[in-house]
């Protein structure tokens, strides 16, 4: 049942890699670039900037301004409405990557700085390959988000053909469920719907590549929460 229109579901699979893969790789650049200049000293302002970016921790300005700038920003409806709302990146993962990133000697950074070297080398050549435990867990977090993500497809997209993997189940969950639901009302003698094995069959379906990300990201997972989530 869950693949009776196989071509669908591969669409979203389709939809689904893509997004995870450019949303996730995006969003951890972006990510480790504002924690290193959290995390730079000679960055003037970077306590009120660290505020800022807590703010919006405790804060939200809830979903109907959300949903207007999103329309506003011509996020309806295509590709870019799926990754660039995810993009808003996670102030926790921020904060975890840049704790990690205040925990590397400052020797470095000074001796990077007497060799001749610019913030792009010192950011590209010895934070980012120092950080690399703590990437690769923020690396998990993005991805898992980002594959699992529903919400975004229920606001912003109608079009069938971007539905990404996690909302076609969703809805095929939701149609099962109402079919069940009327097969009852009505007291049919027909076959019953097996939705908890649709459910679990779904399950299984979902897991398949975000699960190859653990072998290799795992020697660093711990590593990287630890170190990262330590230092204040």
């Amino acid at each position: 049942m869950v693949f009776k229109n196989g071509g669908t579901i591969f669409q979203s699979y389709g939809i689904s890699i893509l997004i995870t893969v450019v949303g996730t790789v995006l969003a951890v650049c972006i990510t480790s670039m504002a924690a290193f200049t959290l995390a730079n000293k000679s960055v003037q302002c970077r306590k009120g900037l660290s505020f800022f970016f807590f703010f919006t921790m405790i804060f939200n300005a809830g979903i109907v301004p959300w949903y207007m700038v999103c329309r506003t920003l011509g996020l309806v409806d295509n590709l870019a409405s799926l990754i660039v709302p995810g993009l808003m990146f996670n102030a926790f993962n921020l904060f975890l990557v840049r704790n990690f990133m205040n925990g590397i000697p400052d020797s470095l950074l000074e001796s990077a700085k007497l060799d001749g070297a610019n913030e792009i080398v010192i950011a590209f050549r010895i934070y980012f390959p120092l950080s690399i435990p703590v990437l690769a867990a923020v690396t998990l977090f993005y991805a898992l988000g980002y594959w699992n993500d529903w919400w975004n497809a229920i606001m912003l997209i109608d079009n069938n053909k971007l539905y990404p993997l996690q909302y076609f189940l969703f809805k095929l969950q939701s149609e099962i469920k109402m079919l069940r639901d009327l097969q009852m009302q009505s007291a049919s003698a027909g076959v019953t719907l097996p939705s908890e094995s649709v459910k679990m069959a779904t399950v299984i379906v979902t897991i398949g590549p975000i699960i190859f990300l653990y072998p290799f990201l795992q020697k660093y997972f711990v590593k990287g929460l630890v170190i990262g989530g330590v230092k204040g």
